[in-house]
């Protein structure tokens, strides 16, 4: 490929107190680096609120969903072509995704419903699968068209087996753009597999953190209305416990390799508008963990969007070494420092360079970009990628 068209995020976002990601304790999530305890919050963790907030910045139909429902999704899309196979529809759901497309399928765990009655549920996927909103419907539209063609369902199984290299290829020429991004894996038909083409480190903090316990106590309102007249005014708390949480400023970094999202989607105008949405989404989205606790609601002060041409390059090495306050500034220093050495060590100098900063502790930044707005970031962003992918 000789025309390599990358997109890098770089981002430094201080969060006050917050428990963004916890470990199966309930404690923040740390890692050691550098010599010292870093907070630190999962790749997954943020990569979940920059995929949900596709929903408010694009199309449902240009969106896939991930989900062991997917019986419920394939049968709810053809009772939605036709009422009149409901009874059938189920079935048909499986037939088309077991049979055909080669995903397997079990049923779900037992409950019971308010009469004590175990309660029927379709059957699932072993796995979360992970599929466009259109393929639903194309598969939905795929088996409407081979029920009216045949009328029962032993006529129809053996339809659907006839058919698997088409259902397998709807399964395949999937578009939606979050797939696409985030890539799919189907470990029964490694032929069902979208390599992902955005990366997500996980974030974390550019100086040493310490966590911390907030003991909490709450009160009942009404106690006071209908306690014993013998045990006089308020008895104190009714309810008490602990939330652990930190304050950092970390340093986050993703990126997408535009060359491998336009195979998968086909078309270049597409391609960088999904690239423009997946830097909207990653820069200003939050991990939703404790939020009603903490409010953590932040937005970077710095953000650093590259196009490479070359390779993609994480920067974390910049804070090996903890940052010392004040945390913004001088970890905005240091990482332009790392950057310039090595582009000039490796040859890796960006072909494009944007900058947003907040505040004059990010003034050092000035020395890769004129600062700028997220609009006119991706607005430049979506131009550049559009006239590389169209001129390769």
């Amino acid at each position: 490929m000789t025309n390599r068209t990358i997109a890098e995020i770089h981002a430094l976002e201080t969060t006050a107190s917050a428990n963004l990601n916890r470990d199966d304790t309930g404690s923040p999530k740390t890692v050691e680096y550098g010599g010292v305890t870093r907070a630190r919050v999962s790749s997954q963790a943020w990569k979940r609120p920059t995929r949900l907030m596709f929903r408010e910045l694009l199309d449902e139909q240009d969106l896939g969903v991930r989900t062991k429902h997917v019986v419920d999704k394939l049968r709810t899309a053809i009772d939605n072509l036709d009422a009149s196979l409901s009874d059938d529809s189920e079935k048909m759901a499986e037939t088309v995704l077991e049979t055909g497309a080669g995903i397997k399928l079990t049923a779900p765990r037992k409950k019971k419903n308010a009469n004590n009655e175990d309660e029927e549920k379709a059957r699932q996927s072993t796995y979360l699968l992970f599929l466009g909103n259109r393929q639903y419907d194309r598969l939905a539209q795929f088996a409407v068209n081979a029920w009216r063609e045949v009328g029962d369902q032993k006529a129809f199984e053996a339809a659907i087996k006839a058919h698997k290299k088409d259902i397998k290829k709807i399964v395949q020429d999937d578009k939606a753009i979050d797939v696409a991004l985030f890539g799919r894996m189907v470990a029964d038909d490694t032929d069902l597999n979208v390599d992902a083409a955005a990366q997500v480190a996980h974030a974390i903090s550019v100086q040493a953190v310490d966590t911390e316990s907030d003991y909490y106590t709450a009160v009942d309102d009404a106690k006071n209305d209908f306690h014993d007249e013998n045990e006089g005014g308020d008895q104190g708390a009714a309810m008490l416990g602990e939330i652990e949480f930190n304050a950092a400023t970390f340093y986050r970094y993703a990126n997408v390799d535009a060359n491998r999202l336009n195979d998968t989607l086909g078309d270049p105008k597409t391609t960088a508008k999904a690239v423009g949405t997946f830097i909207r989404a990653f820069v200003t989205s939050m991990p939703q963990g404790k939020i009603n606790s903490f409010a953590q609601g932040t937005l970077p002060e710095l953000v650093i969007v590259n196009i490479r041409d070359t390779q993609a390059v994480n920067l974390v090495g910049a804070f090996e070494r903890p940052v010392r306050p004040d945390y913004v500034e001088h970890a905005t220093e240091a990482l332009v420092e790392r950057e310039q050495q090595i582009d000039e060590a490796y040859g890796t100098a960006p072909i494009a360079t944007w900058v947003i900063r907040i505040g004059d502790n990010t003034k050092a930044a000035n020395l890769l970009a004129e600062p700028t707005n997220l609009k006119a970031l991706i607005d430049d962003v979506e131009h550049v990628v559009e006239q590389r992918l169209a001129g390769e």
